[in-house]
């Protein structure tokens, strides 16, 4: 039977509508096709991009120039060719008007040399690079005058929105903080307790827990829009990447790796989006994680009424991700 359920703490609902018969398989989707030709993030194309503005090698953090490309790199992060946002367009003034120039930055965070390389498969020392670099990149860009949000994603797929097989994130910061993110914000600061902090509370031990680490726990929402939906939330109230210590950072890519490793044993390769949600100037915000399998599309039901069907019960999910764990 279905259920209506709300948000932990926001005016939202979700429909968990099981299918009995539904088997993890039925969701699987592969991500993309073999790589048929040239790979502009690929080792060896770097010519192929704008200049980078960090690449990370060799423990340090380097510049391109116009004129020449750094080789034999660990992570590139550079402008995106075809920017949402660019630098260029004039800031906004401190009165917001209904029209302002898209003034912003949008960068691409290239993870691994190798084509095939993924996130799931990276060692100790990869993901920790990594998670630095999303650290370095979100700050650098929070602290520019006239940003107020920075967006920080990985679309895997191209039904998730990727239009590049090689891994890859994106970061795109804003002049502006997003609506969705405000009307959270002004719950949290009429609650008298984190709602954040809350949850890790209500779920801890629970039967939607999935993963916990020293700093970390894993969680399928009682909230989840979609199935095999996951949230990693850190154990202690913190509100930015920018406040993690080298020890948090290396945690939080264990709790990613683990998270994707465990939706791949079961739902092979299927295309997902992670979105970071966090806040550095209000201290009240409870960082966190979001993974999003893409295992069907939004349709009219949904853009009607911005409730989403999840055909897979979160209890569920965890139960069948558990029994999968290699």
């Amino acid at each position: 039977m279905s259920q209506i359920r709300k948000h932990y703490f926001m005016d939202e609902y979700c429909i968990i509508a099981p299918r009995r018969n539904k088997r993890p398989s039925d969701y699987a989707d592969s991500i993309f096709e073999k790589k048929t030709s040239e790979c502009v993030f690929c080792e060896g194309y770097e010519d192929n991009t704008p200049p980078a503005t960090a690449v990370y090698k060799n423990e340090e953090i380097l510049q391109d120039t116009d004129n020449s490309r750094i080789k034999n790199w660990g992570i590139r992060c550079f402008p995106n060719r075809y920017p949402a946002l660019s630098s260029k367009s004039e800031r906004p003034s401190d009165t917001i008007s209904t029209t302002m120039e898209g003034y912003g930055f949008h960068e691409v965070i290239v993870e691994t040399p190798k084509h095939s390389h993924k996130v799931s498969n990276f060692s100790d020392d990869e993901i920790m690079l990594f998670m630095k670099a999303y650290q370095d990149r979100v700050t650098y860009y929070q602290s520019l005058e006239k940003i107020a949000y920075v967006s920080l994603f990985k679309n895997e797929g191209q039904k998730a929105g990727a239009s590049i097989a090689h891994a890859h994130s994106q970061l795109i910061a804003l002049p502006f903080i997003p609506p969705e993110l405000k009307r959270e914000v002004e719950v949290i600061k009429a609650s008298e307790t984190c709602p954040y902090c809350n949850i890790i509370v209500e779920e801890c031990g629970g039967p939607r827990l999935l993963y916990h680490n020293e700093e970390f726990i894993v969680i399928a929402p009682y909230f989840s829009k979609v199935p095999y939906e996951l949230w990693i939330l850190p154990q202690r109230h913190i509100n930015h990447i920018s406040d993690f210590t080298e020890d948090m950072l290396g945690l939080l890519g264990d709790a990613i790796i683990f998270s994707l490793s465990s939706i791949n044993n079961i739902l092979k390769e299927v295309p997902y989006n992670y979105m970071f949600y966090q806040l550095q100037d209000d201290p009240k915000y409870h960082f966190n994680l979001r993974i999003q399998p893409v295992t069907s599309i939004a349709a009219g039901f949904e853009k009607n009424t911005g409730i989403y069907i999840n055909t897979m019960p979160p209890e569920n999910a965890v139960q069948q991700l558990k029994n999968n764990i290699s």
